[in-house]
């Protein structure tokens, strides 16, 4: 009697650990589900209410002189943050908000109430205005938008717009290689795009704002070639860090742009990443299931062996 009861007790012991063998099963997959979808939402969190450029107006303005030129830009989820214009030829801050702070009474923001347009206004240009204004908002790290002003005379700007046809659809810009890269941190990115005509200027962004090679963060060079069949440029960046991802824009004069992605990373791809992660969790898988399977091969072989032992004790 004795005997049986610690067959029962055994048995029963074995079922109880199939049962917990499926509950870990079902909480792993659980636990699986439940870690994707927080990643998703950590991206979701980290990008929402983020300040960002609504970015719907031409990078390049022409203006004609003794006339009022308006750089545009349209900050969406500004928040407390400060949006400023600054001159980039002498890094001069001209506005910062609503507040003016330059002595050329020329400049000044419009910034109609609740709205999210913070132009810039510069009335009676000059051709000493031309060149490069950046939109800044303070985040971290900061963002900016670069326009391009071109004050031109009258008769200048007439005789462009009523000539040749500067841009033609059929020219365009092409990356070199892969539209989505990784590299790692501290290493060199080298982008490479190539026109399809002899483009007369080549300019790169980084994000909205134009790629600047005199910038303290240094390391940064561009090599242009012209081919027979067109115009390559090159640009390189050593040193990466972190801050260096995102997209990159190849501007060439008179022809469609193109862009490239750039993540730069800690360890290893993203990709790579999600493979070894899902990699482990399948693993981890066809060990409970193969602990389900070698339950179940012993929970029948011991069933046997009990069945066995009655009736040997049935014919003794």
């Amino acid at each position: 009697m004795a005997a049986l009861n610690a067959e029962r007790k055994f048995l029963n012991g074995l079922k109880n650990m199939k049962s917990i063998i499926l509950l870990i099963l079902h909480f792993s997959c659980g636990l699986q589900h439940i870690i994707a979808s927080s990643v998703l939402n950590i991206n979701d969190l980290a990008s929402m209410d983020r300040p960002f450029f609504d970015d719907i107006s031409s990078r390049n303005i022409s203006a004609v002189v003794d006339e009022t030129a308006i750089l545009r830009c349209r900050v969406k989820n500004k928040g407390n943050r400060t949006v400023s214009w600054m001159r980039k030829r002498d890094l001069h801050i001209l506005t910062t908000n609503i507040y003016t702070y330059t002595g050329d009474q020329r400049f000044s923001v419009i910034h109609p109430s609740n709205s999210d347009d913070w132009d810039l206004k510069i009335e009676y240009a000059q051709a000493r205005d031309s060149g490069i204004y950046e939109c800044q908002v303070n985040t971290e790290p900061k963002i900016n938008l670069a326009i391009i002003l071109e004050i031109t005379a009258e008769k200048e700007l007439r005789e462009r717009s009523s000539g040749k046809v500067y841009f033609d659809s059929k020219a365009r810009a092409k990356i070199l290689g892969s539209t989505e890269i990784h590299v790692k941190r501290d290493s060199t990115i080298a982008l490479a795009c190539s026109v399809n005509i002899h483009a007369s200027s080549v300019l790169w962004y980084h994000g909205s704002a134009i790629v600047d090679f005199d910038s303290l963060r240094g390391g940064i060079s561009l090599e242009t070639e012209k081919t027979d069949i067109g115009t390559t440029s090159r640009l390189m960046l050593t040193r990466a860090s972190l801050r260096d991802s995102g997209n990159y824009t190849c501007v060439p004069n008179a022809a469609m742009p193109a862009s490239v992605r750039v993540h730069v990373l800690t360890g290893e791809q993203p990709a790579a990443m999600q493979t070894s992660i899902a990699s482990a969790t399948d693993v981890s898988i066809v060990i409970i299931i193969a602990c389900l399977i070698i339950s179940d091969i012993l929970f029948i072989r011991v069933l046997n062996l009990t069945q066995r032992l009655t009736v040997h004790r049935s014919l003794s």
